[in-house]
């Protein structure tokens, strides 16, 4: 049973970001007797090879047990880079003078607004990774812990879910 992913903190901006890549609703649907392609991880190169075999034809399931989108949407290279961004506009606001430019003394960064803003901006970017819009696609999206339990099969959760 996929158990849904506690993002912290409890803000609307987590909780769209979760009703996109790992809804707390979601059931998993009735596997198809045989898949073109079955991936297991639905980080950036899961979704994109499910996309494309999907585009071509194919008959997909995408097997995900944590969030999709993977590290680069959830923890690190859209996260990383709405933090490096705002350190880059505190310091460029700490140079200001260089450039003719007057900033008020005191300006500092709110990192709870910085943070927040990182939420907000990745919850913005994730219908990209939805389940809803792989969906559309045609794949079949399998949330649970995945493993091949043979050359042809797969398990999602420990049941017998892909052929």
């Amino acid at each position: 049973m996929s158990i849904t992913p506690e993002m912290l903190p409890k803000d609307s901006h987590n909780a769209e970001l979760v009703s996109n890549v790992h809804p707390p609703d979601w059931k998993n649907p009735e596997p198809a007797p045989m898949y073109n392609l079955v991936v297991i991880g639905a980080g950036t190169a899961g979704l994109v090879s499910a996309a494309a075999a999907a585009g071509l034809g194919a008959k997909v399931a995408l097997v995900e047990r944590h969030l999709l989108g993977g590290d680069c949407l959830n923890y690190g290279c859209v996260p990383s880079k709405c933090i490096i961004r705002s350190s880059r506009v505190s310091a460029e606001a700490n140079d200001a003078d260089r450039f003719g430019i007057s900033v008020p003394s005191g300006a500092e960064a709110d990192f709870s607004s910085v943070m927040e803003r990182m939420r907000r901006l990745r919850a913005e970017i994730s219908h990209h990774d939805s389940v809803s819009r792989f969906e559309e696609f045609g794949v079949d999206i399998f949330l649970g812990d995945g493993r091949f339990s043979s050359p042809s099969a797969v398990e999602v959760d420990g049941r017998m879910q892909a052929f």
